[in-house]
């Protein structure tokens, strides 16, 4: 991705109508709103937001304005042509807001819902500030929580630390505590570094068992040493994947390593927990798998339908792309359904496959990854050709692992039988086999999978994203 507003795509854009334009590009658009900007209350090393106060003139006030907000809430809607309507806060750390900043989202949102329009919301958050108070709130209106939450004690605390340079966990912890009391909908948001991304299964046991946890997010931590300067990809890279990690900071994780990572959770997930711990990886992988579209931007052929608006209302082609040349508009001037559908934007989307590297058109998992997140495309391939994702070799790895059991699970599904079916017919085959037994085929071992989410919904969970 250049550094520059991407040029309009070979598809005739400017020249289509904008109504046209809207009902090609609007359905399923998300925008993640951070209405206290960069601002929070923790020091996490690996942060990539927090610098982005550099991009605001110096004594700014990190905090939505009444008038920003209410244009927001009303435009956002009026862009929606879905029965539900999704809306999700993130920062920086939204709770610094306090509760009554969200009771007046909700007024807003009563105010411009349309007939039989539904209107939810999702939260992410560190926990840290997390009291009975913002429970009852929560579980009231229904929120989903995403919880930024890195595994055990001495792996969280090693990155996520306050200002002080202290850690957190035990803050965490009663924060999630918190949720937990109320009945408050909650999915965790681990981030994989460095560290984390050689304890994978510990990770996964962890949040299963004592954090107690059925929906699980894992981020890959992949960051240029730049990218407090420039926005990720830009210069695509100067090596050909050979020594990727001279180009990323010490705490990214390793290609292999996250695979390896997945693999680990994976492993522990198909013989356990299919069908009560959702793992968003397996889900996305799975649907692709049956052939259905990727409920998840980073797996999907084109993307640029997860904006984000920051607190003085510019809209920005994405959270991870908050960088002046990705700057769309301010929905204060324009309005956010015109901005969405611009042309830089879909350009922005359109890129994501069209600048796809011939190696990646010829790969065996193509339409299970299509690139990955334009973020991480900074490498360049063997033969030299920029755009080859940072994390590809581990993202093979994982593929090879699970898509033969994906592909009984898939299988199992489309004859309208359950996908836990594969996790029985595995442990039954590891038993027989310790016990010395032969092996007589019942049904392929294979993991089951949790129910695919409608793709809308899937995606608001995934945009719930450290």
């Amino acid at each position: 991705m250049e550094n520059e507003p991407a040029s309009a795509p070979k598809t005739g854009v400017s020249a289509e109508p904008t109504a046209a334009r809207a009902a090609r590009y609007l359905p399923g658009f998300h925008v993640l709103a951070k209405p206290i900007g960069p601002i929070c209350n923790l020091d996490c090393t690996y942060c990539f937001y927090l610098h982005k106060e550099k991009l605001f003139p110096k004594g700014e006030r990190f905090r939505m304005s009444d008038e920003t907000l209410e244009n927001f809430i009303r435009q956002y809607i009026e862009s929606q042509s879905v029965p539900e309507v999704n809306f999700a806060w993130q920062g920086g750390e939204p709770t610094l807001l306090g509760v009554p900043f969200f009771q007046k989202v909700v007024e807003l949102q009563k105010k411009y819902a349309q007939p039989r329009q539904t209107i939810s919301n999702a939260l992410q958050t560190n926990g840290v500030l997390l009291d009975d108070e913002w429970g009852r709130f929560l579980k009231e209106h229904d929120v989903l929580v995403g919880l930024s939450i890195d595994g055990p004690r001495e792996l969280h605390d090693k990155y996520r630390v306050d200002k002080g340079g202290r850690p957190t966990f035990d803050r965490v912890m009663a924060g999630l505590r918190i949720l937990q009391k109320h009945g408050v909908r909650v999915n965790s948001l681990t981030c994989v570094n460095r560290l984390t991304g050689n304890h994978g299964g510990e990770v996964y046991r962890f949040l299963r068992d004592e954090a107690g946890l059925e929906h699980l997010q894992f981020i890959p931590i992949v960051e240029e040493r730049t990218f407090e300067e420039q926005a990720p990809g830009v210069r695509s890279g100067d090596v050909g994947g050979q020594d990727p990690l001279r180009l990323v900071t010490p705490w990214t994780v390793e290609p292999r390593q996250f695979g390896r990572f997945l693999c680990n959770v994976f492993d522990e997930w198909v013989r356990h927990d299919v069908g009560r711990v959702f793992v968003q990886h397996f889900e996305v992988t799975l649907a692709l798998t049956m052939g259905l579209p990727s409920p998840l931007c980073i797996f999907s052929k084109t993307c640029g339908k997860a904006t984000a608006i920051e607190h003085d209302g510019t809209l920005y082609a994405c959270d991870h792309f908050v960088y002046e040349p990705f700057r769309l508009g301010n929905v204060n001037r324009e309005h956010l359904r015109d901005l969405l559908i611009g042309r830089p934007q879909i350009a922005f989307g359109t890129d994501k496959f069209a600048k796809l590297p011939r190696c990646c058109r010829q790969c065996e998992f193509l339409e299970l990854c299509y690139g990955e997140c334009p973020k991480n495309r900074i490498l360049k391939t063997p033969d030299g050709e920029p755009g080859l994702n940072y994390l590809c070799a581990g993202l093979k790895i994982f593929f090879r692992h699970v898509t033969p059991v994906m592909g009984l699970m898939a299988r199992e599904l489309s004859a309208g039988r359950p996908a836990v079916n594969v996790m029985h017919a595995l442990q039954a085959s590891e038993q027989a086999s310790a016990a010395g037994k032969p092996l007589r085929p019942r049904r392929p071992p294979a993991p089951p999978a949790p129910t695919i989410p409608a793709p809308a919904a899937a995606e608001r969970s995934s945009r719930n994203a450290a």
